[in-house]
């Protein structure tokens, strides 16, 4: 899990230093430089079991969607407008709603400070978002990346939930190649729309192609397999734990690499949240 955090930290920044590319194009091609990674390496297997993948089409596609096709769209969305420091905070709240979701979906029982600990997270990623200033939430006026994160935030607990519930049922590689498939194909017809309102964008520039690379190789594959396999042997209430590395590794990046400043009131809210999943996610039931 430490590696799935660093290069997840990776993915945040990388995303920030490209975001002269659309959304839906990054996501799309970073899917699709994944696909064709894992093709030669998972197609007979995908194949061979392909009434697997057909019996649990509902669910496997469900768990694509949330996990593999729109996580990351609303996380390259987000960056267009806010931070790397913001997105890789609010994205530590993740933790803490899917133990909520778990309670809600898969009927386990939360005590006291495990509520205690969601509540918590949530007033440390508000203090992010509004820079310090929780009691002016009613005049406050969201930041569009902050916003969007919020879509990356249900994604991802979800597909955890669904990860755990039903991943073991596939063998990896082929699923990631299946995932990876239908995401591509989803995103097709988004990505030509997007490049009709905004125009075809130059792809072949070095760092851009540089890139696409890294977010393909690095958190778009051997991330994702990583992640899955920790939320079969940890959990994913135990595997979401780690992500509270994510704002510390990816507040340094964007400060040595990237020249974003690094707040008081960021430190101070991403502490906040850490607390609360911290409460979250290991609190012991008697």
């Amino acid at each position: 899990m430490i590696f799935v955090v660093i290069f997840y930290a990776g993915n945040i920044l990388i995303g920030k230093a490209i975001n002269e590319l659309p959304p839906f194009t990054i996501a799309f091609f970073r899917l699709f430089i994944a696909f064709l990674i894992i093709l030669p390496i998972a197609w007979k297997k995908a194949w061979q079991d392909r009434a697997l993948f057909l019996q649990y089409k509902k669910p496997f596609i469900f768990m694509t969607l949330s996990g593999v096709t729109f996580f990351n769209t609303f996380i390259y969305g987000s960056l267009q407008f806010t931070t790397s420091s913001n997105v890789a905070v609010l994205e530590t709240v993740i933790p803490a709603l899917t133990v909520v979701l778990s309670a809600i979906l898969l009927k386990e029982r939360l005590i006291k400070i495990q509520w205690f600990g969601v509540c918590l997270s949530l007033i440390g990623a508000l203090w992010v978002v509004m820079d310090g200033k929780i009691f002016n939430l009613a005049s406050m006026i969201w930041n569009p990346g902050d916003f969007i994160m919020i879509g990356a935030i249900i994604s991802w607990s979800i597909y955890s939930i669904m990860v755990k519930k039903y991943m073991h049922l596939f063998p990896s590689f082929a699923a990631l190649l299946v995932m990876t498939g239908i995401s591509i194909i989803v995103l097709l017809p988004i990505v030509a729309v997007e490049w009709l309102l905004v125009g075809v964008p130059t792809l072949f520039e070095p760092n851009l192609m540089v890139g696409l690379l890294y977010l393909g190789v690095f958190p778009s594959f051997i991330a994702l397999m990583f992640f899955n396999r920790a939320v079969s042997v940890l959990g994913a209430s135990k595997s979401s734990i780690f992500l509270n590395f994510l704002p510390v590794f990816t507040i340094i990046g964007a400060y040595l690499w990237l020249g974003e400043q690094i707040t008081s009131m960021q430190i101070t809210g991403a502490v906040i949240v850490i607390a609360g999943v911290i409460m979250t996610t290991q609190a012991k039931r008697k």
